[in-house]
Parts: structure tokens; C-alpha cells; sequence
């Protein structure tokens, strides 16, 4: 196990090189390639569309994530209550940065306890599926879940992260069925998610068959971990082996498609360069269930909480008006809308 300061440095880092350096993948989120087609007369009214969605027992207003960031810092304590109130005000999903952190360091447990500021909120606790090669049993997944009181679980793959990172936890032979053991163990259900360069086709159906309850894509297009871990090193050489990795991954709509084209009963949630209402509700035609924002949202909520707030609404708003002016007076009816390519 890491030494706890040494895990809450890399934390501290993480948040501030997301705030005031590049690190946007060189990749297009392929949602950009993608259009509504217009509908001049939608036949119902603006006030009619209906956004909201239930998920694992929970009703949520709109089908918008605010995804996995951070945790086990005082800042990160901060930033998440900021972000667990705007989700509580607006009805929408909440996913916690890795508890790592808290798991080995009782003192950054607060930093992840967000329940006090969000009691109905849909809320996924989150781990690296890979600590399960080092150490992380069953038992420290339920830990993770019950220490937050969450409604389910992120096991997260960050291969090509942990192959940059000089601290990298490389061992994933045998992770598939450990990933399995604790579908089956735990009373939540189980979402694995990558980071930002996406989930193939391959890896969803694996997935599919060991249980998990549902993958997040996270595909490449927003966030690059790989630019992140280069502002991190110190050793030149080993920063020019991230930044050679800045175009590496899936794009997030080409992911999605893989996904829901060789799995598709397995439900998809859409992360990953995500920038508005109008990528959210592009992801969902494609047939994802849950549209997750992260970075925005990060610069939001170091500002504010009223900022975060306020960005939530412009998503819902602008995805709302692309259902309308599209034809799609439901979220059923959203995935049978067309999305044109020119």
C-alpha cells in the first residue's frame, strides 16, 4: 500500500494540474461528427419534455452524471460537498473520486462522506479495480460502499495511467475474476469505468459476462490522464513518454457504439469530453442511459457552489431544448431519434 501523504500529494496534484494545465486529449470525442436532425414542428409543447429517469431505485430529473474526480484532500472535501449539494438541488447522479485514499488514511475518509449534503442523491462510491491485484478484497469494496452510503459501486481501469505513473500499479492478469467476485458478493450494483480512453467492444462483453450491472465508457476526447501524469514528472524523459500517449483511445461516440452494437443488454453510461446538454443528449441517441460530465464541473465547483449549480442547469436546459427541437418529447423517444453524420 501507498504511504497515505504520499497518496494525498498525488491527489492535491491531480486537482491542480486539471485546473491550470492543458491536458485535453488530442482525440475529438466523435460527438462532434454527430447532428440532431432538426424538427420544425415537433407537435408538442417545450413544457412537455420529460428528462427525468430511473436508475438502480432511484428517480433522477435529468440522466446527468457528474462524474468521478476527486477526494482525500481538504480542497477535494470541499469540492465534492459543492458537488453533492448541486447534484441533491437538481435530482441528478453523483460519482465519488477512488476512496483509495481513505481506505488507507482514516483522516481523508471526510473528504468522500457526502451523504450529510445529498441524502437522495444517486451515488456511486469508487475504487481501482486493479488494488484488487494489490491487496483489496471484497471486504474493502464493501467498505468503500458503506463508508459513503452509497447505492453502488465504480471499479474504475486505468491501465495506461498506472503504466505512466513511476508509483503505476501495472498487475492486471486475473483481474477479470476478481471483478466478478465482487459483483457477486456485493448487495450494490457494480459499474466499472474507464478514465478517458474508453471501453472496447472486447472488454464490455468480458464485463458483461462477470456480472457488472453497467459500464461507463469514459471515452477519449476530454480530459487526457496521460497529459495530467506528464505534468506530474520530473524525469523529462518519462514526461515525453505521457505526452506520446495525448491521442490514445476510443472516442467517446465510437465507444459507445461498440458497446451497445456486441452488448447490448448491457447498460451504458456516456462519460468522456462531454461539454453540454447537447453531447449529452447526443449520447444518449446513441443509447446510453446516464450522460456524465466531469471537468466542467471540477472548474465549477472550485469556485462555487452556486457555479456548479448554475452549470447543472445550462445542461439540463440545453439538453432539453436539443430533445424538443429534435422530435423527442421523452427519453424513450430520444433513442429512437436519428443523429446524422456531415
Amino acid at each position: 500500500m501507498d504511504d497515505p501523504q504520499a497518496l494525498g500529494k498525488r491527489k492535491s496534484e491531480h486537482i491542480r494540474i486539471n485546473l491550470e494545465e492543458d491536458v485535453q486529449s488530442s482525440l475529438t470525442t466523435g460527438l462532434n461528427r454527430l447532428h440532431f436532425v432538426n424538427q420544425a414542428l415537433p407537435e408538442f409543447d417545450l413544457a412537455d419534455v420529460d428528462t427525468t429517469q430511473s436508475l438502480f431505485g432511484k428517480k433522477l430529473a435529468a440522466p446527468l452524471l457528474i462524474s468521478s474526480m476527486t477526494g482525500g484532500t481538504p480542497e477535494a472535501e470541499q469540492i465534492n460537498l459543492r458537488l453533492a449539494e448541486t447534484a441533491q438541488e437538481k435530482s441528478i447522479a453523483l460519482g465519488l473520486g477512488s476512496q483509495r485514499a481513505a481506505l488507507e488514511n482514516p483522516a481523508a475518509v471526510s473528504s468522500f462522506q457526502v451523504r450529510r449534503a445529498a441524502p437522495d442523491i444517486l451515488l456511486f462510491a469508487n475504487l481501482g479495480a486493479v488494488q484488487l491485484n494489490y491487496g483489496y478484497t471484497v471486504e474493502h469494496c464493501r467498505r468503500a460502499v458503506d463508508m459513503v452510503e452509497a447505492d453502488g459501486l465504480f471499479l474504475h481501469l486505468n491501465a495506461l495511467q498506472e503504466a505512466l505513473q513511476p508509483e503505476g500499479n501495472t498487475r492486471f492478469s486475473g483481474l477479470l475474476d476478481k471483478i466478478e467476485q465482487v459483483c457477486k458478493a456485493l448487495a450494490v450494483p457494480v459499474i466499472v469505468k474507464e478514465v478517458g480512453w474508453g471501453i472496447s467492444a472486447e472488454t464490455a462483453r468480458l464485463l458483461a459476462a462477470a456480472g457488472v450491472a453497467a459500464v461507463d465508457v469514459a471515452g477519449a476526447g476530454g480530459t487526457s490522464w496521460s497529459q495530467v501524469e506528464m505534468h506530474r514528472m520530473k524525469d523529462p524523459r518519462r514526461a515525453a513518454i505521457a505526452a506520446a500517449f495525448r491521442n490514445w483511445g476510443i472516442p467517446t461516440a465510437e465507444a459507445i457504439r461498440q458497446v451497445r452494437l456486441h452488448t447490448p443488454d448491457l447498460p451504458v453510461f456516456a462519460s468522456g469530453g462531454l461539454r453540454d446538454g447537447i453531447d449529452a443528449a447526443k449520447t444518449l441517441a446513441l443509447g446510453a442511459s446516464l450522460a456524465g460530465v466531469a471537468g466542467p464541473f471540477l472548474k465549477a465547483a472550485s469556485q462555487s457552489q452556486a457555479t456548479a449549480s448554475a452549470l447543472a442547469d445550462e445542461i439540463i436546459t440545453e439538453m432539453k431544448i436539443a430533445m424538443f427541437a429534435s422530435g423527442a418529447v421523452n427519453l424513450a423517444a430520444l433513442k429512437n431519434v436519428p443523429l446524422v453524420e456531415y
